[in-house]
């Protein structure tokens, strides 16, 4: 795929006049792209915003969200912090046995979150504590780009109910692990992690549900 044109044809504006019509899609289009998500999530929820209404706040192509970022999925993780794509998760953790899919997660999870030294998930937790905002991207993260994919495929009934409580022993285990680092759960080994843990989170994706 060849990289796009940094080069714009756009004649000079006047200095303190706005320009208009696309910008050019050079390094700083990112930065764009995730001031402008930040902007659309917050008004309008996962589901409300589109690629396309995310490009026009960002004044770029809708073409520059999938060559910065594959998508809309990828760009509302970005806008989070969080460092593991979704996508990553649906090609590698979920084809297999669906009845050792919690293990599969947690274990790249785990991976993913001690490689990255935590940082960014102690700093979502922590916004997403004193901001409503923050918090209610996360949910619709934890339920509508990571979980509900991941579930929708082996729940036998009330796959939101199941995505949800997966999501919160996710999460509540990164919590204290990372953020609390209470002991002995902040340096246990993954194999232990996966052994203690997995097996209630598995029956969250596919045991019967009271």
């Amino acid at each position: 795929m060849a990289a796009p044109d940094d080069t714009s044809t756009e004649a000079p504006t006047p200095a303190g006049q706005r320009r208009r019509g696309r910008r050019p899609g050079g390094a700083d289009t990112r930065e764009l792209l995730l001031d402008a998500a930040r902007t659309v999530f917050a008004e309008r929820g996962y589901e409300g915003a589109t690629v396309r209404l995310i490009a026009e706040r960002a004044g770029v192509d809708a073409a520059m969200v999938n060559h910065w970022f594959g998508g809309k999925d990828a760009l509302f993780t970005a806008v989070l912090r969080i460092p593991i794509d979704p996508a990553t998760i649906l090609v590698e953790v979920v084809p297999g046995d669906p009845e050792h899919l919690a293990e599969r997660v947690l274990a790249r999870f785990l991976q993913v979150w001690d490689a990255s030294g935590a940082a960014q998930f102690s700093a979502l937790i922590q916004s997403v504590a004193s901001n409503d905002t923050a918090a209610q991207m996360l949910r619709e993260f934890i339920g509508r780009v990571l979980v509900a994919n991941v579930v929708a495929e082996i729940a036998p009934d009330r796959p939101h109910l199941r995505a949800e409580l997966f999501g919160s022993q996710l999460i509540g285990l990164a919590v204290v692990r990372y953020v609390l680092k209470v002991e002995p759960l902040a340096s246990a080994e993954h194999a232990t992690l996966i052994a203690a843990v997995a097996p209630n989170m598995q029956r969250y994706l596919t045991g019967p549900l009271p």
